[in-house]
């Protein structure tokens, strides 16, 4: 079989897009990738006739960009009507171009990507917000559930958009830094593990170090000094490893042209991760340097690991078989580590049609169609986002753009850990994922009446950390067993998104509960009354809110007075505010001091109510169980808040060098910030020269947590920043 260096071929044109800056180099890029016929020519003069007068921020017509950006589609895919809507991807949001005649010059197929294509709202680089904006993150959010919602008719619209972003990516350079990072942060987030989950790591390599590259340019000219400065040695120790593997593979079995073996050195991102994720420096980082082994044949893999094995001692604990157990874009190979005389390299052994999809994924189907061997990456991540996204829109009052984006984050990341079934179905999940994480996997209901669970027969707790290889199985009752507290520890988007949805409407049942029995307080009267009053106003589909909303409150104690029993010397119903400590009440009634109840222990922040008892009002966390009994029984109630001016509680992960006195600066800092340290966690090793803190700590209100991280970022590196507020609070 004849070699193909798609990554070289691939780097080439990358190179050449990134140049090109004029129409007719533009054409014949386009035409050299994908070759001449008529409908592609028509299609290119009209995209140019449709922006013509247009120029993009860098001054090249605006055409040439949706020339390349088909030239991109082009080399990943075979696909006409993917590069036809490449180039016409911006006609008729942008021109005075119709639907109508779009379908009329190019067909109906063309014009259905191409208004998929425009429904996504994108984020322009002329209306940029800051990163540091909830507005920004929604408007990603949006852009993101819209690009699902396209692309569920048709996958080819994330090829084109991942195109159209590499292409963007490329020419960054011209706008400002505060818009380089927003479109470098969404692309990090968003695109880069779409083309992870669609198996075209080609393109996700390159997303990735060209967002690295704008985000942290100090952490990037690092590693790519280190590469560039040594790059001549690790090339000629590549080189001589390889010359070694051939005449071993040519004495054992394998005939001259029946495999090839390509070089490659991490890519800068992934070299970036490990060493975060590791706490190493650039120079201990095992797989820094790889070689690439492609043969014809399943069984020539694992030949080749054992000629591999027979002649160099191999790191078992890093050794992965992806070919017995693919990886759910499709990717197939076997990683093994090598000891060297003079280094440490990594080994991967597939296929060259394995090969393809690696390299193409989802794209490999169109690029070698000829080919029946290729095995479509599976979609069923997408189907889940996208049946997310259609749930949330159903249910309009309680949609939040943002957690489908958080939902969509949390399962496009990489898979790391593969666990069985008892029948031995095959389930990846992201590395931490828990026995809980599984249950949800295998259904939603499985995992809210996960009751107990054994894994290798050794019956366990549901939040237990799962390991490769681990067999599961879960015990489920008929009860509903999920804790909202359990929202922190699972790992993936599925887990998350149910256990939060499920917890919001256990809150929006208590608010409307303590609702009812707050008034029932308020007008001395039982809850069948208030009830009653309630209906005769039409008020039941908001009467949740007097929970939650003093302001609504006092506007409903208002409206139901008529029905009360009449006060003639003085307002008896009036609503009055009482502060008390942290907290903040309003009631008619005189409420004497606030103490918290035994059973629970909310966190400042949390989501609270309050139960009268002698005149005091007794806190409970707004999920306790011990608080729902009570509410069940009628309680009295009364609104409690916590004061507005309360300090927000964050989780803190960081490293500081293995430096004497370090820590005491960094915590003298923290105070001359007049953050409040809550608790600190130290993971130490003696062989590294970084240590490890968790840290919890209390910003005051009137500072802003965004500026305390941005002035962290100068002391220390970052590795986490959460709030620790309820997550789990109505929506």
């Amino acid at each position: 079989m004849k070699p193909i260096d798609e990554e070289l071929l691939l780097e080439q044109l990358i190179d050449n897009v990134k140049n090109c800056k004029d129409l007719e180099a533009a054409k014949a890029l386009l035409f050299e990738i994908c070759g001449h016929d008529a409908i592609l020519e028509k299609a290119v003069d009209y995209c140019i006739f449709c922006h013509e007068g247009q120029f993009r921020k860098s001054g090249e017509p605006y055409a040439v960009h949706p020339i390349l950006v088909a030239t991109l589609v082009g080399f990943l895919s075979e696909n006409k009507s993917n590069i036809l809507a490449a180039l016409l991807h911006d006609v008729i949001e942008d021109t005075n171009c119709t639907e109508e005649e779009l379908r009329e010059q190019f067909g109906s197929e063309v014009l259905k990507l191409v208004l998929g294509l425009t429904k996504i709202i994108e984020i322009r680089e002329d209306n940029l917000i800051s990163s540091k904006s909830k507005k920004s993150l929604t408007k990603s959010a949006l852009t993101f559930r819209n690009m699902l919602l396209a692309s569920i008719e048709d996958v080819g619209v994330l090829i084109v958009k991942l195109c159209d972003r590499l292409h963007n990516m490329l020419t960054l350079d011209i706008l400002r830094e505060d818009k380089q990072k927003r479109i470098s942060e969404e692309t990090l987030v968003v695109y880069a593990p779409i083309a992870h989950r669609l198996g075209i790591s080609s393109i996700k390599n390159y997303l990735e170090d060209l967002s690295f590259k704008y985000l942290m340019p100090d952490e990037y000219k690092l590693i790519d000094n280190y590469i560039n400065s040594n790059n001549q040695e690790m090339q000629l120790g590549l080189n001589e490893f390889i010359s070694k593997i051939e005449l071993l593979f040519l004495s054992n079995g394998f005939k001259q042209g029946s495999f090839e073996i390509q070089k490659r050195i991490k890519h800068s991102y992934s070299i970036y991760l490990k060493m975060q994720r590791k706490g190493i420096g650039i120079e201990e980082v095992l797989d820094l340097l790889g070689v690439r082994i492609l043969v014809e044949k399943v069984s020539d893999c694992y030949l080749a690991l054992g000629i591999l094995h027979t002649h160099f001692n191999p790191l078992v604990s890093r050794f992965k078989d992806y070919i017995a157990l693919p990886k759910q874009n499709g990717y197939q190979t076997i990683h093994t580590t090598l000891f060297d005389a003079k280094s440490i390299i990594e080994a991967q052994i597939r296929t060259f049609d394995m090969h393809k999809i690696a390299e193409f994924g989802i794209a490999a189907h169109w690029k070698y169609k000829e080919d029946g061997s290729v095995v479509a990456p599976r979609l069923d991540w997408l189907t889940d986002i996208s049946m997310q996204s259609i749930n949330n829109l159903e249910n309009a009052e309680d949609y939040n753009a943002i957690e489908l984006y958080e939902y969509a984050k949390d399962s496009l990341y990489v898979e790391d850990v593969a666990v069985y079934s008892p029948k031995g179905e095959i389930f990846t999940l992201p590395r931490g994922a828990t026995v809980l994480d599984f249950a949800y996997e295998v259904h939603t209901k499985v995992g809210l009446h996960a009751k107990s669970a054994y894994v290798n027969r050794i019956k366990v707790p549901l939040l237990t950390e799962l390991k490769n290889g681990d067999i599961v199985r879960v015990v489920t009752s008929n009860d509903k067993f999920y804790r909202c507290s359990w929202i922190d520890s699972v790992k993936t988007g599925k887990a998350k998104a149910s256990i939060r949805e499920f917890c919001k409407q256990k809150i929006r049942e208590i608010n409307l509960a303590s609702s009812i029995n707050m008034l029932s307080f308020i007008f001395g009267v039982d809850k069948n009354r208030i009830e009653t009053w309630i209906e005769k106003e039409n008020l039941a589909r908001r009467i949740r809110q007097v929970a939650t909303d003093s302001a609504y409150l006092k506007d409903i104690v208002n409206g139901l007075k008529k029905y009360a029993k009449k006060s003639y010397w003085f307002d008896k119903y009036e609503i009055k505010e009482q502060k008390i400590g942290n907290f903040t009440l309003y009631c008619n009634h005189k409420i004497a001091n606030v103490d918290f109840d035994f059973c629970c222990h909310p966190k400042r922040g949390d989501a609270v109510l309050a139960f009268v008892k002698g005149g005091n009002a007794i806190v409970h966390h707004k999920l306790c169980d011990r608080a729902d009994k009570m509410i069940d029984n009628n309680q009295d109630m009364v609104f409690i808040k916590w004061d507005s001016n309360i300090p927000k509680s964050y989780k803190l992960i960081f490293s500081l060098e293995n430096k004497k006195g370090v820590l005491a600066e960094f915590l003298a800092f923290l105070a001359k910030m007049q953050i409040n340290l809550l608790t600190i966690n130290l993971s130490s090793d003696l062989n590294s020269a970084v240590d490890y803190f968790e840290i919890t700590m209390e910003i005051p209100d009137n500072i802003n947590p965004d500026s305390v991280k941005d002035r962290l970022k100068s002391r220390c590196k970052i590795l986490d920043f959460t709030s620790l507020n309820d997550a789990y609070k109505e929506g």
